[in-house]
């Protein structure tokens, strides 16, 4: 709205005044948008360094989850620098120009978007064990819970493993206490199975393509423990060099006679193969277009 352009431009002009500057750059607009959106600039966590690395392992989960997945919005900032707001650290996303202005979105796109917003917890998991993962996925997993509801019962994903053609079984209200009930207790357990089928799906593709693509991970988290914060450019040319990397090896092994593993993007979904999947309810709600994703 025009406000809110009003308080954005606001805060940047505060934030060019004390840095001596005459006008508004992009620097400033980009500090005023953190600011307002995840709150102010802590202090860093330099002198928790086994705390920064894992938050900055979290974030590079996500980050890498996006890089590789293909026609994904754009990972435009990580950082691991902790805000006001709590969020210990935060990875952007910046959807197309054509998806926010159509605000329509394929399966595939939402199935990778349930990928993406479990790459944080996941990349704890890959790097740290099932037993050293912590709460910092607490937000991711709402997300989650809630878009895979959505999926199924408001936008028709889940026909065939619901018996029949699309149907809406709740209204925008979800299946909260004051929701009205449109589906009977026996599709209510019908739903909350097609739920967990994809947040399943979604957990084994992000688990086999951060693991597949450990190498790209470790690289994004060196550089935000040295950086603090990356942008698109860096975050792709740390995609690029990994690329680089996994075809020279290749082309070693394939002269040496050996199978080589090329750096495949996302592996490819499987099925579910329940080693400790991400428990989420089925409850109403929804994130808004585009994401953003914190610790």
């Amino acid at each position: 709205s025009g406000a809110s352009l009003a308080s954005l431009l606001n805060e940047a002009a505060i934030v060019a005044a004390r840095n001596d500057k005459t006008v508004i750059g992009y620097d400033e607009v980009d500090y005023a948008i953190d600011r307002i959106t995840v709150g102010m600039q802590k202090q860093s966590r330099a002198s928790f360094p086994a705390r920064q690395r894992l938050v900055a392992c979290h974030e590079a989960g996500h980050a890498v989850m996006g890089a590789l997945t293909p026609d994904y919005d754009a990972v435009t900032k990580v950082t691991i620098v902790p805000r006001s707001s709590g969020a210990g650290g935060f990875t952007l996303f910046t959807p197309s120009d054509e998806a926010l202005e159509t605000a329509m979105y394929t399966l595939a796109h939402l199935k990778a978007r349930l990928a993406v917003a479990l790459g944080g917890r996941v990349a704890e998991e890959v790097v740290y064990g099932e037993d050293e993962v912590t709460t910092g996925a607490r937000s991711d997993l709402q997300r989650v819970r809630a878009l895979a509801r959505q999926m199924v019962a408001q936008w028709g994903f889940a026909a065939a493993a619901l018996g029949g053609g699309p149907v809406a079984w709740e209204t925008e209200e979800g299946n909260g206490l004051l929701a009205p009930r449109t589906a009977s207790p026996a599709m209510e357990a019908r739903i909350d199975a097609a739920v967990r089928r994809l947040v399943d799906e979604a957990y084994e593709h992000c688990h086999a393509t951060l693991t597949r693509n450990r190498a790209l991970l470790d690289a994004v988290t060196d550089s935000l423990v040295e950086k603090e914060t990356l942008g698109a450019d860096e975050i792709e040319a740390l995609r690029v060099g990994h690329a680089v990397a996994a075809d020279a090896g290749g082309a070693a092994g394939r002269a040496n006679g050996q199978r080589a593993d090329r750096m495949p993007a996302p592996a490819p979904w499987p099925q579910p193969r329940r080693r400790k999947p991400v428990r989420v309810r089925s409850e109403g709600g929804g994130p808004a277009p585009g994401a953003e994703y914190g610790i």
